[in-house]
Formats: C-alpha cells, structure tokens, sequence
C-alpha cells in the first residue's frame, strides 16, 4: 500500500518553492475570552441566514457568519465545564453532547434569526439503559440519534428516535461482543440503519446493521492503520468509508464497504509534517466532485479530492496554526463544510473561530501499471516519479500506481524506475484537472542481451502451434516501414537467444526448429537496440 503525502501537489514542474495555503481564503476570525473550543456545526435559518455552532468549553456559541467578513455571536447558551463538546443539526434542533454531565442537551433554534425565542432543554432519561450523564460524540441518521461513549452500555452506541425532536425515545443500543473496554465507540456514521461505529482505543471499526434497534448486528470489521480509529464517514454512493486515527504519525483512509464482510483497503494519505495527527473528516459533494474535508489538528485542514478512492489528492488546504506543526493536539478540533454558500468554518481550540472561503478543484489522476517487457508480469515496488515533483509513487503487487495533483496540471516527465531494470522515461505527459490520464509502462530487465529501453511496438506477430513440440511458424505484419537487419528472434526468460531468422518483407512468416528444453519462450521482432512487444510462445516436451 502507498502512503501519499498531503502536500504532494505543492510542486509543479516550474514551481519549487513551498506553498502554505492552496484553495483557501481566509475571511475572518472571531475570538473567545477565557475558553477553549472544541467541535463545530452549522445551521441555515429560514430567512437564509448561516450561522457557526461552536462547542466551547464552557458552553454553545451561535455565530452570525452571513457576512464571512463580519461573524458575530448572537447567543451563548451556558453548559457544563468541558474540553469536549460535540455538536450535530437536524432540521431546526442543534443536539450537543459533552464529557461535562448533563445528558443530551437540544437546542431549538427555530426562532432565528429571532434570538430571544432560542430554548434548549436536557434529555436524560435512556429508558431500561439508565440516565444519560456525560456523552462524548453523536451522529444523526433521519429520525435517529447516535450517541457514543456515555457512561451507560460500556460506552458503547445508544440510538433514540427524534422523530418528535424535542423529546427522543431511547431504543436500544450496541455493545461489541468482547463486552466491557471493546464496547466503547468513541465517534461514528450512521447512514440508512447502519452504523460505521470507531472502537478507538482497540483500533478497529466495526459496520453493524441497526436496522432492529433492539438486536444490531455486526456485519464486518476493520483494523485502521494505526489503530486508534477516531472518526468515519462515507462516500456519496455508500461503497466507501473513510476513518481517521486520532494519533502520532496518522492516516486519512480510504476502504471498499461494499461488501462488509470482506472490507478492504485502498488507500491512505498522510501529512507531511512530522508526527502529525488527523482529528475529523467529512465528505462532500461539490459540482459533481467528491472531496474529503478533514481537520489535523496543528496542521490546520485540508481538501482531498476522493472521486477515485484508491488515489486520494489534496487538491486545497489551510494552516490555521502556524506557530507549529506536526505531533500535538493544538490547532484545528473541528471543520464544518456544509454550508450553501460554500463557507467553511474551523474550531481552533486555542484562538477561536475561523471562516474561509473554499475552491473546490478537480484532482488531474496519473495511474497505470508498470509490467516486465519481456514477462508481461506486473513489477511490485517500482517507482513512478513526475520529474521536477514531489509526486512519486511505487507499485503494489499487482504492478498498479496511482497519484495525482491539484489543477490546473500541465506537461510533464515521468520517470519509471525498479531495482535490476533500465530505467525509463515518458516525456510530455499532460495531466488536466478532473482528467484520467493512464500510462502503462513496460520495463526492460537489465540483463536482456541486445535490447535497450527504446523498444517499439510496431508489428502485429502470431504464432502457431502454440504450445508446440518441434517446428513453431511465425507470422507477422510491420505496422512502419521494414528496416534493414531486422530478426525474428526467440529468446528464454533470461533474455538469452535461442533461435532467430532475419526477414526482409513488411508481412509474412517464418518456421523455426528451436532445440530448446519445454518450457515458456518469448518471440519478438527485434532491430538494434530496438524492439517489439514480446509474444509467448510454449515448448511441449516431444516424448
């Protein structure tokens, strides 16, 4: 599996020096005295008016952020005392939860931009569970509410129906099978009755069907890199899930959830300052595009563009903590991307709320696969590298690489390189924003006689029988113009010559004896240090 950096797209082919910001414009920061924040929300009123959700450690801060230029907090609703506090909308109702006590607190805000019609209440009461104090996290799924990491069912997941918003109804809840520490989910995503809950602290997600609120039941499970899952999230389309690991030296991953009991990997991106640790993704859909938009802590946030999961791109980012980077849990908690307008909003937990204003650009894709010109094999562990670029990639097993930049793109060189191969380079490569561009590359093994990297594909070669015994006819039609001291030529795995015949007509076919042992043979035309694509040929024993 390749590890992509996040900043991988900061050098193009004329540019070399370092980039902070990509994407992103800052419009304007509002500062809280004597708190901390924590995580954030949104919410559009009904004349159209946005406004920021901010979890401070003292309580909830609603936020005008209409004018990007101008926020301006409207109403606080006082709360317990906690670093933590998380926040979720649906329809008029905010629901927030805190490590403070106090159970779910709801918040309806129907009467904006009205503000003294702002009420909240308490709910507490779980039913047979017990009584709700201190909640970590929550996700909301419709009519149904999430809550992780209580004090209630070994911290696992509690979901109540909100179909009255004001008054939920507990309905059950999901422990892991272990029981005890294994059942705590710390954060999660809910979509259509299933429940992509993270299990940090034993480092794995696990997909339940909660259809039966009385009776979930798991339907796969997943080890993220690093093991600490923190948070999850889907693709638009329900076939992908992305997790975060809440620790040094983290991941944003992507993985195919199509079928749950056989989830897999493929891929995950990384930041590039040391140590850095991601907190919270969320996808979104912007123009037909889909972008992952992740807070990393002292590395600010960043824009991934995801359309094609196996290849995630940053394609935008902002440093909202420039005074360091890398390990450390300062900086960005929480980014919340959802407003129609566009806005995105950041809870810095040290200096307050940011607002900006995002470009969502398509990613230009550069993939292909890199195979042994003489073998057709897939090479594991070669190197694909746009020259002048920081982007370089190496081949999984299955000899694919897959990287990419944000637009615009352009021209570049693309160097392939794998250990005991000639290197090889393919000039005027146009990467274009959106765009696919494939490259399949064959390599040729170092130690092949009489052939060099400047093989051509020019002739049209069968041959027959195949497999053989004794004589092999060899037919062939040359797509330019015949050259002089051109062969037709068998060789072994190694390269070696084992019979060859020269011809002189644009189109015909030979006959060849090759006194060779059974075995996989390879026929080419071959001129100089110039040749065709290999045609595998077998030799049957004759007894």
């Amino acid at each position: 599996m390749k590890f992509k950096t996040l900043t991988a797209f900061l050098l193009l082919a004329t540019l070399v020096t370092a980039q902070t910001n990509v994407n992103v414009k800052f419009r304007s920061q509002l500062k809280y005295t004597g708190q901390s924040l924590s995580n954030i929300c949104g919410y559009v009123d009904k004349t159209g008016k946005e406004y920021a959700l901010v979890g401070a450690s003292k309580g909830t801060s609603i936020v005008d952020i209409t004018n990007p230029d101008k926020p301006v907090e409207v109403k606080f609703i006082t709360g317990p005392q906690s670093s933590w506090r998380e926040i979720k909308v649906r329809g008029d109702y905010a629901y927030v939860t805190t490590e403070g006590g106090g159970g779910l607190v709801i918040i309806n805000l129907s009467s904006l931009p009205t503000v003294s019609g702002i009420v909240s209440k308490s709910w507490t009461a779980a039913g047979s569970a017990g009584t709700l104090t201190s909640i970590h996290a929550l996700h909301i799924d419709r009519n149904f509410i999430y809550l992780y990491g209580s004090k209630l069912c070994n911290g696992g997941a509690i979901v109540a129906d909100i179909t009255d918003p004001y008054n939920p109804v507990y309905l059950g809840n999901y422990q892991h099978a272990l029981g005890g520490q294994n059942a705590y989910v710390h954060d999660g995503y809910a979509r259509n009755d299933t429940l992509y809950a993270c299990h940090i602290y034993k480092g794995f997600t696990d997909i339940i069907d909660f259809r039966d609120k009385k009776n979930p039941k798991v339907l796969g499970t997943v080890e993220t890199p690093t093991k600490f899952s923190h948070n999850s999230w889907l693709s638009e389309n329900s076939k992908y899930m992305f997790t975060t690991d809440e620790n040094k030296n983290s991941f944003l991953t992507a993985y195919d959830v199509s079928n749950p009991a056989n989830i897999t990997e493929v891929d995950r991106i990384q930041a590039t300052s040391p140590g850095s640790v991601v907190h919270n993704t969320h996808i979104i859909k912007v123009d037909g595009h889909e972008y992952a938009v992740t807070s990393w802590y002292r590395d600010g946030f960043t824009i991934v563009a995801v359309d094609r999961p196996h290849n995630m791109v940053q394609v935008g980012n902002y440093d909202t903590y420039p005074s360091g980077s890398g390990d450390g849990f300062n900086g960005d908690w929480g980014v919340f991307p959802y407003f129609p307008s566009g806005t995105i909003v950041v809870s810095n937990i040290e200096d307050g709320l940011w607002v900006f204003t995002p470009t969502y650009t398509p990613a230009c894709y550069l993939e292909g696969i890199v195979t042994d010109s003489i073998t057709n094999l897939p090479i594991n562990g070669a190197t694909a590298e746009v020259v002048n670029t920081t982007l370089k990639e190496t081949t999984k097993l299955s000899g694919a690489y897959a990287t990419g930049m944000a637009a615009p793109g352009g021209t570049y060189s693309v160097k392939y390189s794998a250990t005991n191969y000639i290197t090889r380079t393919l000039n005027n490569v146009t990467l274009s924003s959106g765009a696919l561009t494939i490259k399949n590359v064959k390599l040729l093994p170092k130690n092949y006689n009489g052939i060099s990297e400047n093989e051509f594909d020019n002739a049209n070669i069968n041959a027959y029988p195949n497999p053989f015994t004794n004589e092999i006819t060899i037919s062939y039609e040359l797509q330019n113009t015949l050259q002089a001291g051109s062969y037709i030529r068998i060789t072994d795995m190694l390269g070696r010559t084992i019979d060859q015949k020269e011809i002189d007509q644009q189109k015909g076919a030979v006959s060849l004896k090759p006194e060779v042992n059974a075995g996989v043979y390879f026929v080419r035309i071959v001129n100089g240090s110039s040749a065709s694509s290999p045609v595998k040929i077998i030799k049957l024993d004759n007894n």
